[in-house]
């Protein structure tokens, strides 16, 4: 397989079930090496890439949304939001805690903010993990099948929102 994804393109890998979809994302991610061939990010192999190398590439350039949401049950969705700026560590509270209501503000979450995953529907949990990919401002948002869990009406809202947020944000 061979492909380039330019900035700002919004792409779908499709094939039938167990073609290698998720195998392609994790590599992608660097969750992953694969067992031949080379991953460029940004201009650069990242073969040979220690852990602490790859996971910080994960943590300042590559936003993740899967399927099961992966939200963490004990915190609300303002926190699980928070998450990843606290481990990227370069804003100040106040600037955290503005970009954070404004992502939240934008996927139509902000008077569900003090929720937690529980409390909220599959619909209201996945526009939380689209908020918490987006809000480190990733080079690259890989999505596992973003909609599987989720009926199909709210599946193609959730589809035209990430569209809508891609051609806003990149």
């Amino acid at each position: 397989v061979s492909f380039d994804i330019d900035e700002g393109e919004f792409t779908a890998i499709a094939g039938p079930s167990g073609s290698g979809k998720t195998t392609i994302l994790n590599i992608a991610g660097c969750l992953d090496q694969p067992s031949f061939g080379k991953v460029i990010f940004d201009g650069k192999d990242i073969a040979g890439r220690s852990a602490d190398q790859l996971a910080d590439l994960r943590r300042h350039q590559l936003g993740f949304i899967f399927q099961t949401f992966n939200l963490i049950p004990v915190l609300d969705a303002y926190e699980n939001v928070e998450f990843p700026l606290l481990m990227k560590g370069d804003l100040s509270p106040a600037e955290r805690k503005e970009w954070i209501e404004t992502i939240l503000r934008e996927v139509g979450l902000e008077e569900f903010m003090k929720r937690r995953p529980a409390e909220l529907s599959g619909g209201q949990q996945q526009r939380v993990a689209i908020a918490r990919a987006l809000v480190k401002k990733p080079r690259l948002v890989l999505a596992d099948e973003p909609t599987a869990n989720l009926d199909s009406n709210t599946g193609r809202e959730i589809l035209t929102q990430m569209k809508e947020l891609n051609r806003r944000y990149g």
